[in-house]
């Protein structure tokens, strides 16, 4: 740390989230120890690099402020034209704005879903077919989407070997 202690526009910190930190922590999304953070301390992202003190220093070194709101002296005309947009619509605009676009993520998810019920529909139909109308040995296979978003695939035998 005392490698960037006095250093322009990178800073290295230590926070104790289980005591004083836990709600700059939990402010920032972390659930995990040890988590690293990086970024604008105002929308940080997680560190997923290696982990030794000379990956940790080599990824430092490249970091470069970015374009933010309080950096705008970093942005181009066009990061600029945007950054006041956003703040000349206002709060409610704003969170009308992120309403709207969970919204189309939410449609999506479910077009997605509803997609995959489909195919796994006619994939049973086409598995039935071949069958003769009788599932046998390994005749079923079902992919099924369990609640954080994983996909699983699972064989089911009906008899045979």
């Amino acid at each position: 740390m005392d490698d960037f202690k006095d250093h322009k526009t990178t800073g290295v910190f230590d926070v104790d989230c289980t005591s004083d930190g836990k709600p700059l922590c939990d402010a920032n999304g972390v659930r995990g120890f040890p988590t690293i953070k990086h970024g604008d301390p105002n929308s940080l992202e997680d560190y997923s690099g290696g982990r030794s003190y000379e990956a940790l220093k080599s990824f430092a070194d490249g970091l470069k402020p970015i374009c933010s709101p309080s950096q705008r002296d970093l942005c181009d005309e066009e990061q600029l034209a945007k950054i006041d947009e956003y703040t000349a619509m206002g709060e409610d605009a704003l969170n009308a704005v992120i309403a709207d676009g969970e919204k189309t993520i939410q449609d999506a998810e479910q077009t997605f879903k509803d997609e995959v019920s489909k195919l796994q529909a006619a994939y049973e139909k086409l598995i039935r077919e071949q069958a003769g109308g009788e599932l046998s040995g390994w005749a079923a296979a079902s992919f099924s989407r369990h609640s954080h978003g994983s996909e699983q695939r699972s064989l089911a035998s009906t008899g045979g070997r």
